[in-house]
């Protein structure tokens, strides 16, 4: 009977599977668009623009991914972004100047460069190539430079279907 027993080769063969979207930070994603706290969406009035912030429910946001951007063609200046900021910071997990993919950027970086790869030293690692996530380009190119100097080899795909990139 043990000649018959179904063998799992994959399983068998040490290869650890590594999915890039089990470091997608979670939590919601909230943008600010600087044009709404402008005069007719183009004028930054100083007075009137540290009113709308100071009236600013910080509870809208509190543990969400926070990014702030000009959809209007007005200056503005720094500091705007700077009172902004300060009125977010003690409740909103992470704030960004830039858009929606700017802030997934971010994100994934920081969970690229703080993940403990130490599991994967010296085993031959699959990324996986198909996700339900949206996960930037940026973070698999992190990812690569991270794992090159641990791993014994790195494919990406699927186990029935993989790309070799290298090995060690």
């Amino acid at each position: 009977m043990s000649d018959l027993e179904i063998k799992n080769k994959i399983a068998e063969s040490g290869l650890v599977n590594f999915d890039l979207s089990q470091l997608v930070p979670k939590g919601k994603r909230i943008g600010i668009d600087l044009k709404d706290y402008l005069f007719q969406e183009l004028i930054l009035k100083e007075k009137d623009f540290r009113e709308k912030i100071a009236n600013l429910n910080v509870e809208d946001y509190r543990d969400d991914y926070v990014y702030i951007y000009n959809s209007a063609d007005a200056i503005v200046p720094l500091w705007a972004y700077f009172l902004l900021t300060a009125k977010l910071t003690e409740t909103a997990k992470k704030i960004v100047f830039g858009n929606r993919e700017d802030l997934e950027v971010l994100l994934m970086h920081n969970a690229v460069q703080t993940y403990d790869f130490t599991e994967m030293i010296g085993k031959r690692v699959l990324v996986k190539g198909c996700s339900d996530e949206s996960i930037p380009e940026n973070a698999y190119i992190e990812l690569v430079q991270q794992l090159k100097p641990l791993v014994k080899s790195l494919m990406f795909g699927e186990a029935c279907s993989n790309v070799p990139i290298f090995k060690n």
